[in-house]
């Protein structure tokens, strides 16, 4: 993998900086897309049933899977949360983005995060779907 991926971030002039997330990528390269993962280990077990925990494992998982791709954190450019509980995450925020960053570095792709009702895995707290542009 000697090309380089082109990502570049979109932010319009006057605009208040996001913070955590970017509003808008344009990269070129190979799309990579990534299903749902959630916080449990690579042998489909829970180890934890605390929500930054868990999203501290889906993280991991997520970077696992992209190397299989020879990809790394800061080639996603795509985020979609979904969460059990927004108090959860709202109250919680300091130490979710403690624990994004101890996996996914200072890389900030765009994201949405939208709570759900339930998750397929009953002690899922968070699911997580990513898209990645690698180097051609």
């Amino acid at each position: 993998m000697s090309g380089q991926s082109t990502i570049r971030t979109l932010q319009p002039q006057g605009w208040k900086p996001a913070r955590g997330y970017s509003n808008g990528i344009v990269a070129e390269g190979r799309t990579v897309w990534l299903g749902g993962q959630i916080g449990w280990n690579g042998d489909q077990l829970f180890e934890t049933d605390d929500f930054v925990e868990q999203v501290r494992q889906t993280l991991a998982n997520i970077v696992a899977i992209l190397a299989e791709a020879g990809g790394r954190p800061e080639h996603i450019v795509r985020l979609t949360w979904f969460i059990t509980d927004k108090k959860a995450y709202v109250s919680r925020l300091a130490e979710v983005g403690a624990a994004y960053r101890s996996v996914m570095g200072k890389h900030f792709p765009t994201m949405s995060v939208v709570q759900v009702v339930a998750l397929i895995e009953d002690r899922a707290k968070v699911e997580i779907e990513a898209t990645a542009v690698l180097p051609d």
